[in-house]
């Protein structure tokens, strides 16, 4: 069954070219999902030969020990920046069994068909090669979000992606068919001066309204949003705002692994999923 069309693939592939030029900028979602993986990779004994950094946007992950890195974005510019391929993550090019190693940060909640694109970056992957991921999930841009909601109170508009929880994102593991799949969440908080300084970040880093059938928003909303987002404020005036960061791990199976954990424990044991190489 072909997944439902959520996002406009050619508004995620404009969007991402406009803000190639200056995302260095507005990164440090991407940076916070990196240095998460990097630090997880660090508890992973192995060493890694060929790797996929999978919606590589400006090129910044530096794979571990030298290893060879493929890069694909469904940004021309991004992908010309990192010298890789433009394709949809749900969509890959590449052979199976390709690399042993996958990362993928910032991308999995602008995908249309994620079960499909988790699915794909298993196949390309050798047995026993590891998958870890970032996106963000559940619970992120809340103040925003509770902004929209008083500004359009009467006529409420879908201006925000859908958002996957933790549980949800490791039974898609599991449903893509990764061994020994992890989920685990962190917090990035930012406080911001006021509305437009946040929607100048959300633009910066292609993270901007991707619906299919989505609507402009009006000045007079804009400026109830903008009312709504500065009453949040703290007494400094500065307005906290969430990111919400989903960190998954999966190994390709091999028959010399341990045996799954039971469904519905993807979130048990990161230290166990992480170590098993020791």
């Amino acid at each position: 069954m072909t997944a439902p069309e959520i996002f406009d693939r050619s508004a995620r592939r404009r969007r991402r070219d406009r803000a190639a030029p200056h995302y260095r900028a507005h990164d440090f979602v991407r940076a916070a999902m990196l240095d998460g993986i990097m630090e997880r990779l660090q508890s992973v004994k192995r060493t890694f030969t060929d790797v996929l950094d999978l919606g590589s946007f400006d090129a910044s992950f530096a794979a571990p020990g030298g290893a060879r890195v493929a890069r694909l974005d469904a940004g021309l510019g991004f992908a010309r920046h990192g010298h890789g391929v433009q394709a949809d993550e749900d969509r890959l090019p590449f052979a199976d069994g390709s690399f042993d190693l996958v990362i993928s940060a910032g991308v999995l909640d602008q995908i249309n068909d994620v079960p499909g694109a988790l699915s794909l970056a298993r196949r390309v992957l050798r047995p026993d090669g590891l998958f870890m991921g970032a996106l963000l999930g559940a619970g992120s841009l809340s103040t925003l979000r509770a902004a929209l909601r008083t500004a359009e109170s009467e006529r409420p508009v879908a201006r925000l992606h859908p958002q996957i929880d933790v549980r949800s994102a490791g039974d898609l593991l599991m449903r893509a068919g990764f061994a020994l799949p992890v989920a685990d969440t962190e917090t990035l908080r930012v406080r911001y001066g006021d509305l437009g300084r946040l929607l100048g970040d959300l633009r910066g880093m292609a993270a901007t309204n991707l619906l299919v059938g989505r609507q402009p928003i009006g000045r007079d909303t804009l400026a109830h949003a903008a009312g709504a987002f500065a009453e949040a404020a703290d007494p400094d005036g500065r307005t906290p705002e969430r990111f919400e960061i989903i960190f998954l791990t999966g190994w390709s199976p091999s028959p010399d692994q341990p045996a799954p954990a039971r469904r519905g424990s993807a979130t048990a044991s990161l230290a166990t999923a992480l170590g098993k190489k020791g």
